[in-house]
This record gives C-alpha cells, sequence and structure tokens, in this order.
C-alpha cells in the first residue's frame, strides 16, 4: 500500500467520487470492488489522508478514518469495534474535543456502545466516516459477524450517524449470497468497480523519483520506462513490480534480462496477469481482444474484477451475433 502521498499517481475520477459520496446530501456509503493488487488499499488510504484538502471545513463536519480488517483485532465483533475507535482516538479532533471522545471511554466498548457513540457523535453534528479495507477478510469469520451485526451497522447508516465505504474483491452481495445473508447491508448505495490506470497515469507512475530523493528526477531513464510500460502494461502493481526488477539490475550490475526473468517469475501470481493480451502474439491478440472487451463493456466498467467472466460474456456474445448471422443469410438465400 502507497502511504506517502508523494507517489500515489492518479485515480481523480475515484477519489472525485469519493468526495461526492461523503459530502452528498445525504451521505452514501459505497463498496469499491477490485481484484488483488489493483490498488484498493492505497486509493482508500490516499482519500484518507487528503480529505481535508478535499471537502470545505472538513474538521467541523467529518471524522475520517481507515481501518484494515486485516488487522487481529477484526476476528471478533468487539474486537471490530475497538479496532475502529482506536482509529477515532487517533484523530487530533477527537482528543481534543471531550463530547466526541468520552463516548468512545465506554466499557465494554461492544455494539451497543459503539452505536451510541455514533449517535452521540450524530446530535453533535458530526458524521463518522470508516473506509474499511479487506472485507472478505472479515467474512473468514461470518459466524462471529452476523445478521445482527451487519442490521446494526446498516440501522446507523440508514440514520445518518455512520458512513462507510468497503473495499471488496467482489460486490458485496456476492457475499451474501455465499454465507446466506439477508442483510441490507449488502445492497450498498454506491458501487465502484476498481480498474487499471489509464494511460497517462501508467506514464506518470513511471515516470516518478527514487524514494529518498531530494529531487524529481525521475529514477528510472526513458528506455527504462519504456520497458516497464511495455512488461506491466496500465496494471499498478505490474508497473512498480517491473520497475523494482530493473533498477535493483541496474544497481546491481546485472543485465535486462535478469530483470525482466524476476518479474515473469512473480507477476504470475499476480490476478489477471496470464490473461493479459499484450503478452501474446499479434493473431492471439485479436481474437482475444474484442471478446474481452466486449465482456467488459457490457458488464458496464473499465478493468474488470473478473477477466475470465468478460471473456465468457464477450464470447457468448460473439457466438449469438454469428448464429444471428447465419439465420439472416440463411433467409436471404
Amino acid at each position: 500500500m502507497i502511504t506517502n502521498p508523494k507517489f500515489f499517481v492518479g485515480r481523480q475520477e475515484e477519489l472525485d467520487k469519493m468526495t461526492s459520496w461523503v459530502t452528498g446530501v445525504p451521505p452514501v456509503s459505497a463498496n469499491v470492488v477490485g481484484r488483488r493488487r489493483i490498488g484498493k488499499s492505497s486509493l482508500l488510504y490516499h482519500f484518507v489522508q487528503t480529505y481535508e484538502q478535499r471537502i470545505p471545513q472538513p474538521n467541523n463536519r467529518f471524522i475520517v478514518v481507515y481501518l484494515s480488517l486485516q488487522n487481529a483485532h477484526c476476528q471478533q465483533e468487539e474486537g471490530f469495534y475497538r479496532a475502529v475507535g482506536q482509529q477515532f482516538w487517533s484523530c487530533p479532533m477527537v482528543q481534543t474535543e471531550p463530547a466526541l471522545a468520552d463516548p468512545l471511554c465506554a466499557r465494554p466498548f461492544n455494539r451497543l456502545a459503539f452505536s451510541s457513540a455514533m449517535g452521540h457523535w450524530k446530535r453533535h453534528g458530526m458524521l463518522a466516516v470508516v473506509f474499511l479495507d479487506e472485507f472478505e477478510v472479515l467474512m473468514r469469520h461470518h459466524q462471529e459477524f452476523n445478521e445482527g451485526f451487519f442490521d446494526n451497522l446498516r440501522s446507523l447508516m440508514d440514520s445518518g450517524a455512520l458512513m462507510l465505504v468497503v473495499a471488496s474483491l467482489r460486490k458485496l452481495d456476492f457475499y451474501r449470497r455465499r454465507y446466506q445473508l439477508t442483510s441490507s447491508f449488502f445492497k450498498m448505495g454506491q458501487v465502484l468497480v476498481l480498474g487499471e490506470l489509464k494511460e497517462e497515469e501508467a506514464t506518470q507512475l513511471v515516470g516518478l523519483p527514487a524514494v529518498g530523493s531530494n529531487n524529481d528526477q525521475a529514477a528510472l531513464s526513458l528506455e527504462e520506462q519504456k520497458l516497464v510500460r511495455q512488461l506491466g502494461g496500465t496494471h499498478p502493481f505490474l508497473l512498480q513490480l517491473a520497475a523494482s526488477f530493473l533498477w535493483e539490475a541496474r544497481h546491481s550490475g546485472r543485465d535486462v534480462s535478469w530483470a525482466k526473468a524476476r518479474f515473469e517469475a512473480q507477476a504470475r501470481c499476480v490476478p489477471g496477469y496470464s490473461l493479459n493480451p499484450r503478452r501474446w502474439g499479434y493473431p492471439l491478440q485479436v481474437l482475444v481482444w474484442l471478446p474481452l472487451n466486449l465482456g467488459r463493456r457490457v458488464r458496464g466498467i473499465r478493468g474488470t474484477v473478473d477477466e475470465i467472466g468478460n471473456l465468457m460474456t464477450g464470447i457468448t456474445i460473439l457466438i449469438a451475433i454469428i448464429l444471428v448471422l447465419l439465420v439472416v443469410f440463411n433467409l436471404l438465400k
């Protein structure tokens, strides 16, 4: 996850959408969906880092925090509330405002205490906004986080006492169906599917300076940047991976073939990499590109969570078109 704002590039449309969710009347809870290594964590963390520059008078209206559900305390319900409460405590405004801090001191800090605290904040004109990352980790403990847990969160959201932005590998409705849950929590008002970077964003990424550099000079040469783009396309993690190996090769006296080999070995573990048409010969690129992009357009997203699903959707559409054309051709004969 990128934690230094200096090295976060692009995603302006996504950041603008998040700003509109928070500042909407009423604020809208949302689900950010994307496959692993696509940049969900970095996006959520960056918004929390920079929301004060995006929202007019934020300190008078919002307390915005980030929490990864990989946190060891998030394996039980009460631990979840304590983990959220600790993130609230880290905010300077909470520490200096007794009306906000006192409700967090309840013991035990359980579902009732958490709900009471959020209601107290609402009465003081303050909205708690929590960016929850790695939602699927929470669902590994689905017996602990039951219908009542999710219904309570939904009730707080509906009453305007809490806003959630939840990042997950699949849309929340997938987890509802998988674990046979009925809570309306899983029907978020907005869904943002996070895809790969735009071309200009990818170019900006590979032109970043080195960590610890005192100037803005690119860490990679123009030739190295070109090679990184060839290897990583517009995938943020693959671009960083390729760049790191080229940087290491240059500074350790190794050649480019070593960097490519190391990149290929690790890139195979990245979801969607093996289905990237950039890696194949031109004839195969043409055969895969058309159905893949048809599938993406029909499913309404750029940079899918499930590229195999997009490919199958596109192939189905092509087969249907071919069959219709054959029927029309036979009728005209």
